[in-house]
């Protein structure tokens, strides 16, 4: 053996796990120095994370009372459902009248339960392709000293559809992927989980943004990794990695932010919370909101650097350490520029119709960069990917110094 220290052990150091490839791990002598400082490390982490939730745990009935300031509608106003009957066509333009633009409804609930109405509808909607049998959600706004109640076309209730994509996804995702895809789905639920409990009561609280977000997304990455690819060296080296990247993804966001003079607001909901959450600070959910954007691809880059390296090690027993970082790295490059491609992609997908709508304009690209909706974007685009590019040499160098050392080759064979 390498040393009085070594022992045996196949990628399963402090558990039993599953690699990120197919197959068993490769088994692999770990020593117990390099493992006892990373699982060590790990440790401090876990605890640093489990005072920072009870930190910054929010006030319950704080959130309660902020959300109860908020009205959505009016007193009064309620969200029938009803069945469309018939619909006619979209008025033509500058035409409009009685006789386009309209869908007969049958009202379904509340006082004017069985009601036949006609309400007008947005073209885009009837040119979505609505027909006799959908069912839309309405708004009733009560009668009033002097006008009738009145019933307004809302939205389409679409929960059929969107039942039937999500059963497709689990179904598709259990089909190809198993038991990890069934981790996947768990992590995935509970990541929803922290968001929902911690990290937005947190924010409307008035805690620190930056903090909120490298919390919540550290609590969510212990929990995510070793669910997804198991209780392994392997994926202890890439959560290492992942929150060194979500540490400097949030340095790097928190001085962008600061440096570029970014408010935060951009829309109306940020009007809003303005109004209803005067604790808030834009700017800092804007550093969560980019800490926690970049932790998808930033777990894809640092488990795949970590099993690269494992894999690597067991192809190549002989080869050193820094040539094994080598290799990892050069594997590593390849995978940023695909990453980064996914990431500038992503946040084009989402900002479409503010782009369309900028290239009409036809304004040059300082004067679009004056603006808060596209400094934003940019913003969280390059903090983003600069966190995630620094994630593979840092977990590439701290896989490799979990590895053994080379084997001799004249003891081999």
């Amino acid at each position: 053996m390498a040393g009085s220290h070594a022992r045996r052990t196949d990628d399963t150091a402090h558990g039993h796990g599953h690699g990120h490839g197919h197959g068993p791990p490769p088994a692999l002598d770990v020593r117990r120095g390099p493992r006892l400082v990373l699982v060590g490390s790990l440790v401090v982490g876990l605890l640093l994370t489990v005072v920072g939730l009870v930190l910054l745990w929010p006030d319950g009935d704080e959130v309660h009372d902020l959300a109860g300031k908020v009205q959505f509608a009016a007193p009064g106003v309620t969200f029938p459902r009803g069945e469309v009957l018939s619909v006619q066509e979209p008025c033509a333009p500058g035409s409009a009248g009685a006789d386009c633009g309209q869908i007969q409804v049958r009202v379904e609930g509340g006082e004017d339960d069985g009601a036949k109405v006609a309400i007008g509808v947005p073209p885009d909607v009837l040119q979505a392709d609505l027909r006799a049998g959908d069912t839309v959600k309405l708004i009733r706004t009560p009668a009033q000293e002097g006008q009738d109640a009145r019933i307004n076309y809302f939205g389409t209730v679409r929960d059929a559809p969107l039942v039937l994509l999500l059963g497709l996804f689990v179904v598709v995702v259990l089909a190809v992927a198993r038991f990890r895809g069934l981790m996947a789905l768990i992590g995935l639920a509970f990541a929803t989980a922290v968001i929902a409990v911690f990290v937005l009561p947190a924010l409307l609280s008035g805690e620190p943004g930056v903090l909120v977000g490298m919390v919540g997304s550290a609590a969510i990455m212990y929990v995510v990794l070793y669910t997804t690819h198991g209780w392994s060296l392997r994926t202890s080296a890439a959560l290492g990695g992942t929150l060194a990247g979500i540490g400097l993804t949030a340095l790097i966001g928190h001085l962008a932010v600061g440096g570029t003079r970014l408010t935060g607001v951009a829309d109306e909901g940020s009007r809003v919370l303005g109004t209803f959450a005067p604790d808030l600070s834009f700017q800092g959910v804007f550093a969560c909101a980019i800490i926690v954007a970049g932790l998808g691809v930033l777990n894809d880059v640092t488990i795949t650097q970590a099993s690269a390296v494992w894999e690597l090690r067991a192809a190549s027993p002989t080869m050193s350490r820094s040539g094994v970082f080598a290799a990892g790295m050069r594997i590593g490059r390849d995978h940023i520029a695909s990453t980064i491609y996914t990431i500038v992609f992503a946040y084009a997908g989402t900002t479409l119709t503010v782009l369309l709508v900028l290239r009409l304009y036809a304004l040059p690209g300082s004067t679009l960069l004056a603006t808060e909706e596209i400094t934003q974007e940019v913003v969280r685009t390059l903090a983003t990917s600069i966190g995630l590019v620094l994630a593979v040499p840092l977990t590439t160098l701290i896989a490799v110094a979990t590895l053994p050392p080379a084997v001799d080759p004249d003891l081999i064979g």
